[in-house]
């Protein structure tokens, strides 16, 4: 979702390689939404067909897996809802842990807005359904139309949105987490009929053995496997959806930052491989590597294209078919059921979100997105109008009546269509007439180096300019992995190298480390201090910082007085602020010139872009010549 604290560089939002990494995944959200409408028109063509009895065949044919007469027999569509589709759920859930422990939602400020809006997107569709099936068999509908299709909504999003719109993308994932747990706990709460016991025992023992295993800091992914594999079947046997068990397995894998001592260990471990190529040392490498990143971004990585591709286009085509035929489009157009689904999603999800994320902002409770407009949320809220994957399989569950389904999955399909053009007209005029156009961080250095206030390396008036925002505390910052050396090695006198403070709350001692750096830099010892810092990154308490003034020949005194200093503290916050004006919200966060850096900031990409940037500036002073 879903879903950095150095804060987790390769987050989608983020600058670098992030940014990078984020078009790629937009343009496979693109290409899943088109998948999934490829899908669910191939099935209501096929159901609606003179060969709709092969299409109800098919989904009806039995699959048994025994092993010495035990085991798990469902027919076809059963594996796709209740197989297949966990591996759906599985994916939230790593997305929501994983924007919980270092992404987006560390940070519980960030939460408050998105949280109302998702409850006034749910609660509001809910209501307006009810209003029109408010007793029998069709009330039982409501779940319907309080899910998101998070794969869905970001994939219009990628083809109907604004050209750039990362920060929109976030609101919504955080705003589609709440949506999806809430979803598959009325699925579990509300349309389970008959629990067994011991079922449920066995379900909470394998979901406390990830526990374990997170608490023992396990790395390799066979033991979370096997786990989640037994929850899974314990769950189909408890009664539960198997989806709980999806969703519930996957918040319990951790994710956590890369660790320094393990990059380097993994670096070091790869040189050795390098001198001596051999088997043994190449699976001893490989396991460094994989040790470097968390489980649960592994899974991450494996899973989604399997999910997006696979599994959600796999699941639509087996539950979007729909017989048309024999005036049957024409019964659900008249049924209360059709227009309580299509007045949920649409008009209520697009109402619900808006005031929502309204009511959270004029109260106070927090702000949107930097980049984002409140015609943005508009847009955003009527896309997730498409409840597609969720809503169906809560169709399934809420309705016995063939009927009352069919007309529940005619007001889903429906809904999918008119939500996106909803939203397209929401955007359109959201740019024309707010000039919210794209809904992304700034890309531009909001305030040009000043060599008179700025910590320059280099010729003031070199070819090229490198600016960092940076904090003592990172351990994958330039001067902390050696980039920067290799840079300016590099470029020697055409490099201007400048560095900015962004200390994160994140890091307890970056801010006093920021300040001792510029304290040293009253006595003339900036960059002497600047590198003691990053070679004790994790050693900047106040003593520490005594001894390394010290030991650079500083006066002590003097230092340790100039910390108290105000002017100090408002030069690290204006520091600060310019890297929110400039779109700076991670480090290293780099600019090349004054254009934000997106990519990898290993030293290879950092100077192949300051030399298409050398490029570009002599081509450009030729023509004005």
């Amino acid at each position: 979702m879903a879903v950095d604290r150095t804060r987790s560089r390769r987050d989608e939002d983020f600058t670098g390689q992030a940014g990078a990494a984020l078009r790629r995944f937009m343009r496979t959200e693109a290409g899943s939404a088109g998948l999934l409408v490829a899908a669910a028109v191939l099935a209501l063509a096929w159901a609606s067909s003179p060969w709709s009895a092969g299409y109800t065949r098919l989904w009806e044919l039995p699959l048994v897996v025994q092993l010495d007469g035990h085991g798990l027999s469902m027919d076809l569509h059963g594996w796709v809802s209740d197989g297949l589709m966990v591996v759906f759920f599985f994916l939230i859930g790593l997305e929501v842990r994983r924007e919980l422990a270092v992404g987006e939602l560390t940070d519980r400020r960030r939460i408050r807005v998105p949280l109302l809006a998702g409850v006034g997107g749910m609660v509001v569709p809910a209501l307006l359904y009810l209003a029109l099936n408010h007793e029998g068999e069709a009330a039982r509908g409501w779940g319907v139309v309080i899910g998101t299709d998070t794969a869905f909504l970001l994939g219009m999003l990628a083809l109907v949105g604004p050209a750039v719109s990362t920060q929109l993308r976030v609101f919504l994932l955080t705003l589609t987490v709440i949506d999806d747990v809430v979803a598959v706990t009325v699925i579990g709460v509300a349309y389970t009929d008959s629990l067994h016991a011991g079922a449920l025992v066995a379900v909470a023992a394998a979901l406390a053995g990830i526990v374990v295993l997170d608490r023992r800091s396990a790395w390799r992914s066979g033991p979370y496997i096997a786990l989640v594999v037994v929850a899974w079947l314990a769950t189909v046997y408890s009664g539960l959806h198997a989806s709980i068990a999806g969703m519930l397995a996957g918040l319990l894998i951790p994710a956590t930052e890369p660790q320094r001592s393990q990059v380097e260990a993994a670096a070091q471990q790869f040189h050795v491989f390098r001198q001596s190529p051999l088997p043994g040392l190449q699976r001893r490498t490989r396991a460094h590597l994989t040790r470097t990143i968390s489980v649960n971004e592994r899974f991450q990585a494996s899973l989604h294209g399997v999910t997006s591709y696979v599994v959600v286009p796999l699941f639509a085509f087996a539950n979007a078919g729909v017989d048309l035929r024999g005036g049957v489009l024409a019964e659900a157009m008249g049924s209360p059921v059709t227009w309580g689904v299509v007045l949920g999603l649409v008009v209520g999800k697009t109402l619900g979100i808006s005031a929502g994320a309204y009511a959270a902002t004029r109260l106070g409770l927090g702000r949107l997105p930097q980049g984002v407009g409140s015609g943005h949320v508009v847009g955003g809220a009527a896309l997730s109008g498409i409840g597609f994957t969720v809503a169906l399989l809560i169709v399934h569950l809420a309705f016995d009546d063939e009927a009352l389904r069919r007309d529940a999955v005619v007001g889903v399909l429906l809904s999918v269509v008119i939500a996106s053009v909803l939203g397209r007209v929401a955007f359109a005029l959201a740019a024309r007439y707010l000039g919210q156009r794209d809904a992304a961080l700034p890309t531009t250095l909001s305030r040009p180096v000043d060599p008179e206030r700025d910590h320059l390396r280099g010729p003031a008036d070199a070819e090229v300019t490198l600016v960092e925002y940076l904090d003592f505390e990172c351990p994958f910052c330039a001067r902390a992995t050696g980039a920067a050396r290799q840079v300016r090695e590099h470029f020697g006198d055409r490099l201007r190298y400048v560095v900015r403070n962004l200390p994160l709350d994140v890091h307890p001692h970056a801010e006093l480390a920021a300040l001792a750096a510029e304290a040293a830099g009253r006595q003339d010892r900036y960059w002497e201090m600047h590198d003691t810092l990053f070679a004790h990154h994790d050693e900047l308490e106040l003593e520490d910082l005594a001894g390394y003034a010290a030991t650079l020949g500083l006066d002590v005194e003097q230092f340790l007085r100039d910390l108290q200093e105000d002017d100090l503290a408002d030069h690290v916050a204006q520091d600060k602020e310019s890297a929110g004006e400039s779109g700076a919200r991670s480090t290293p966060t780099f600019f090349v010139g004054e254009r934000r850096h997106e990519g990898p900031w290993d030293a290879a990409t950092l100077i192949a872009a300051l030399e298409a940037e050398a490029s570009r500036s002599g081509r450009g002073a030729r023509s004005r010549r």
